[in-house]
C-alpha cells in the first residue's frame, strides 16, 4: 500500500472531495463500523507497472455528507 503520486483533487467513483487515498496491489479487509474518521471508502481501478491495483478514496463524515463526527469533535465514547 502507498499513497500515489497522480491522485485527482476529487474521488473519480463518486466525484466528491476526499481526506486520503491509498493505492493496493494485493487483497485487504475494509470495515467501517464505527469508525471515528472515515464514513466511506471508494474503489478505484488503476494499475502499478503495468500490473492491475486499486485505489481507495477515504471520505470522512463530513465529506459524505452524514452529519456524523469530524476531526474537530474528537474522539472519546458519546452517551
Amino acid at each position: 500500500m502507498y499513497v500515489p503520486e497522480d491522485a485527482p483533487p476529487d474521488c473519480p467513483a463518486c466525484g466528491a472531495p476526499y481526506d486520503s487515498v491509498s493505492r493496493h496491489t494485493d487483497g485487504f479487509v475494509a470495515n467501517l463500523i464505527d469508525n471515528e474518521r472515515y464514513q466511506r471508502v471508494c474503489f478505484y481501478p488503476a494499475s502499478d507497472g503495468g500490473e492491475p491495483a486499486f485505489d481507495c478514496y477515504h471520505h470522512t463524515h463530513a465529506q459524505a455528507g452524514t452529519g456524523g463526527r469530524t476531526d474537530a469533535e474528537g474522539t472519546g465514547s458519546s452517551d
